[in-house]
């Protein structure tokens, strides 16, 4: 990369006024004064919505931002960023959240976006943009400096960053690092001198995890430094599998030299149910899909990699990667990384478990690593006991609307979630927890592994595990902060449309909000206590007379084909049957708007289970956030209730 940057093209403003948007793209220049108010929380979503994301090449540069948000428009089209010869996008807080595609800065990339500039970004999404050679800043002097024509050393981009971190920009991204880097074979120390450096201070359990995994180049690595860590686990699925394997090929060559092929996995489930999917059918969007899952395919049958495909008997999948992850591989002390943001999920076996996006995939099948920071520590101490009809999703959507975490104070952190509260949740609600750290900005969660876990491994997967001494936080260890919340007082919680951060306690709703879908499904949601819960509120229904309604429909989904196992041999699937469900298989279906459960219509609204709610999520309609009890409830009255509120209705 070169040593300066120069300022050649146009500087587009995020704004939140559509109209200063619309001048933009219509050749008028602004200043960041003149643009007014940026737009927080631009997601991934908005810059690459995922029915433009089936290709995984230049050809991305035709959409970014197609799916941005201005008031109540979308005004940037197809091709109007590359048309109107902009080379550095601004915007404000907390840039890229969602996932960890990195479709969206190779969209922005391929249209000309060389430099970003924002008040803080997300950290997937920041580490994409180094990864790809997208230079990024929190630096709004750099910018005015640019503007005035001023060439800035490359330095000014490298302030505050790590080492390693420094030397992939310089580099120009990851893959040209990598090919030029030193990759001796990944081994976990449990030795006596990694027990011996753990005990020189105190230690969370994640860094315990980190120094056991270190790359011997990085040894003495202290937090905030940049290092690669070697991954017991290394997947993808079938949205980014094409797009990791083509950049491991143009860099490694084909056949490129996997490392532990076993303990690679390839996981068909994003896409299965496209075609019941209103947009992709719609829009001509099939040919495309069967070009991603040509990529995903040829990759697990070209190499001796573990797969996970689709169903041959009826559209879905053997489950949702991230359910899969935690029913069968992951363990506690372990590392585990994919090409989706909610790999967090794992967490709550006690393992690290992380996204990361192509470019990082695609080097860690090669050389066994992948790269992380040291990270700091959020500790989450809820204490008390969770009220009937309260779950770990209520916990998160609490979190999320505290001032700390819309703010972006946690970005990069780990959750480490601990208490009374906690260690009385089953696995499976743990499991949400650490999931939707995700949205909470974090760089992932953990809860410490316990009896509970280890009854969980044997039960689900016949594993007779033995937790160990150091498979915990030592006392005195450093945390960041600490959040300490009354699992008491916390209430059955709603997010409202367009961010999971738009909290709101659901007997607090002001007025009555009429539904026309109720989904509850994906990986956050379609375990098997989230179906105990979706079955306690509709047995109950059933059984004082009610059904869902006329002009509302209920869809749930399975995560796995072991979870509508369990509902089979508990008795579930009958009461559904009676109450009005409409049952899909696995797959990310409409979580990812692409199957059943999305709206059509932009005056549709739907109350969800699953873990976010940004514009275009699930269809064009309002999408609200709430746990499985809510959700089964609201289906049940036509519109937003709580279990409670519906058993009292009833009187």
């Amino acid at each position: 990369m070169s040593d300066t940057i120069r300022l050649d093209g146009r500087v587009l403003y995020l704004s939140q006024d559509p109209a200063v948007i619309e001048a933009q793209l219509a050749g008028e220049n602004f200043t960041r004064a003149t643009a007014g108010p940026l737009r927080d929380n631009v997601s991934t979503d908005e810059i690459t919505p995922v029915t433009v994301m089936l290709t995984y090449d230049e050809r991305l540069g035709q959409y970014p931002y197609v799916g941005f948000k201005a008031g109540e428009r979308m005004p940037i089209g197809r091709d109007a960023v590359k048309h109107g010869g902009f080379q550095v996008t601004v915007a404000g807080k907390r840039y890229g959240k969602g996932s960890s595609r990195e479709s969206s800065p190779l969209a922005e990339l391929s249209a000309g976006i060389r430099l970003i500039v924002a008040e803080s970004f997300e950290r997937i999404y920041q580490q994409n943009c180094d990864n790809i050679g997208i230079l990024t800043t929190t630096d709004f002097a750099v910018l005015d400096r640019l503007s005035a024509g001023e060439a800035v050393p490359i330095d000014e981009f490298l302030k505050g960053r790590d080492a390693l971190t420094q030397q992939i920009i310089r580099s120009g991204g990851l893959l040209a690092y990598s090919k030029f880097a030193d990759w001796p074979a990944p081994r976990t120390s449990d030795s006596a001198d990694a027990d011996a450096a753990q005990a020189e201070e105190p230690k969370t359990l994640v860094e315990k995890i980190i120094e056991r995994h270190l790359h011997p180049a990085s040894a003495g690595a202290r937090r905030g430094d940049g290092v690669f860590i070697a991954a017991d686990w290394r997947f993808s699925h079938d949205y980014f599998t094409g797009m990791c394997a083509h950049l491991m090929h143009r860099a490694f060559g084909k056949p490129a030299p996997l490392h532990a092929p076993d303990h690679i996995i390839a996981f068909q489930d994003h896409l299965v149910l496209a075609s019941q999917s209103i947009p992709h059918v719609r829009d001509g969007l099939l040919p495309g899909v069967a070009n991603l899952m040509e990529g995903h395919t040829s990759f697990s049958r070209d190499y001796p990699v573990r797969s996970h495909g689709a169903l041959d008997s009826m559209p879905g999948s053997e489950g949702i990667c991230h359910a899969l992850m935690a029913e069968q591989y992951a363990l506690p002390g372990q590392v585990a990384c994919g090409t989706d943001s909610h790999t967090p999920h794992s967490g709550a076996l006690g393992c690290l478990a992380f996204g990361a996006g192509a470019t990082e995939i695609a080097n860690s099948w090669v050389t066994g690593y992948v790269r992380c920071k040291v990270p700091e520590t959020l500790r989450i101490e809820i204490s008390g006991h969770l009220r009937d009809g309260v779950t770990a999703k209520d916990v998160v959507l609490h979190l999320l609307k505290m001032d700390a975490i819309r703010s972006g104070d946690a970005i990069g952190l780990v959750f480490e979630y601990g208490g009374a509260a906690v260690r009385a949740m089953s696995i499976d609600e743990r499991a949400t927890l650490t999931n939707m750290v995700a949205e909470l900005g974090g760089f992932t969660g953990i809860v410490e592994p316990d009896e509970r876990t280890v009854a969980f491994l044997k039960e689900r997967r016949g594993v007779d595990f033995t937790l160990e001494n150091w498979m915990k936080s030592d006392a005195g260890a450093t945390y960041r902060d600490t959040i300490r919340i009354d699992a008491g007082a916390i209430e059955p919680m709603l997010a409202r449309p367009g961010d999971p951060g738009n909290g709101v306690p659901a007997p607090r709703l002001e007025q009555d909000v009429a539904i026309d879908i109720a989904y509850g499904g994906s990986c956050t949601a379609g375990k098997r206590e989230d179906f105990d819960f979706y079955h306690e509120v509709l047995h109950w229904g059933v059984e004082h007379g009610l059904g869902v309604p006329e002009g509302t429909r209920l869809y749930l989904q399975f995560g796995t084909m072991a979870v509508r196992a369990y509902c089979e041999e508990r008795g579930y699937l009958p009461v559904f049957e009676r109450a009005g469900v409409t049952l899909v298989m696995p797959g990310c279906g409409s979580c990812a708007n692409c199957g059943p459960g999305q709206s059509a219509e932009a005056n549709e609204v739907t109350i969800s289970a699953i873990n976010r709610n940004f514009p275009g999520r699930s269809g064009p309609g309002n999408v609200w956030l709430a746990s499985p009890y809510t959700v089964a409830a609201s289906a049940l009255a036509g519109k937003i209730t709580t279990f409670e509120q519906l058993k009292r209705a009833r009187g």
